[in-house]
């Protein structure tokens, strides 16, 4: 008989993992989702209330090949962003160094890109950003270096991506120098900040993507 409720023993624990594993836990399931930053408003529609949250508003910019960049070049993809200038000599050579790193570590994953934004505009011209894209083989189709109006570039890095909270207007003597990374998702909103100087923080960063693709993909699945 001990022997036999032993064996009973066994078959119920046995079943008790096969229905943990297989109804109970899933292992697509991402094992925390990122915060989303900035501000958020609330809607109201047919009885129902929707949060709004802060979103990356539309742009239009040059990149290194000449060609106009826009939100839509972003459609379906999640990307990390940073403002740099090419004749930087401090933090940029290590923020590109990194932010290089990480695109080789997505070089075959069509879901992430790479948008840097030059804050010298009058320096950066394209064939600047092209001879700086090809010092850190960059693809343009993967990793984008942009110019533009500055006032666009400035409005963009400090009411879109939030990556710098001083009060400026683009003008002649205004500077952006700021060594952070942004994180943004699918719905274009902010899912996290990284200092580009900091390996540490990028090895985050790197974990961070994976877990915003593993949230994606779940969604699609269900």
């Amino acid at each position: 008989m001990k022997i036999k409720f032993t064996n009973l023993l066994l078959l119920l624990a046995a079943a008790a993992v096969f229905v943990y594993a297989f109804f109970i836990h899933d292992s697509n399931k991402p094992i925390r989702y990122l915060p989303i930053f900035g501000e958020k408003s609330y809607e109201s529609k047919n009885g129902k209330t929707d949060t709004v949250y802060h979103s990356i508003q539309n742009f239009s910019f040059i990149n290194q090949d000449g060609q106009t960049v826009t939100q839509k070049d972003f459609d379906g993809s999640i990307y990390v962003t940073d403002f740099f200038f090419t004749t930087c000599h401090s933090i940029c050579p290590i923020m590109s160094s990194q932010m290089e790193r990480v695109n080789i570590k997505f070089n075959d994953n069509t879901e992430v890109k790479f948008l840097s934004h030059t804050v010298d505009p009058e320096i950066d011209t394209v064939q600047q950003l092209k001879a700086y894209a090809i010092k850190h083989n960059a693809d343009a189709k993967q990793w984008m270096f942009v110019t533009g109006d500055k006032k666009a570039l400035y409005e963009i890095a400090r009411t879109g991506y939030l990556l710098n909270a001083e009060q400026g207007d683009g003008g002649p003597d205004d500077f952006i120098h700021t060594q952070n990374f942004a994180l943004i998702d699918k719905e274009k909103r902010i899912r996290g900040f990284y200092d580009g100087t900091d390996s540490t923080e990028i090895n985050q960063l790197i974990k961070d993507i994976d877990l915003l693709l593993k949230e994606y993909h779940y969604k699609e699945k269900k």
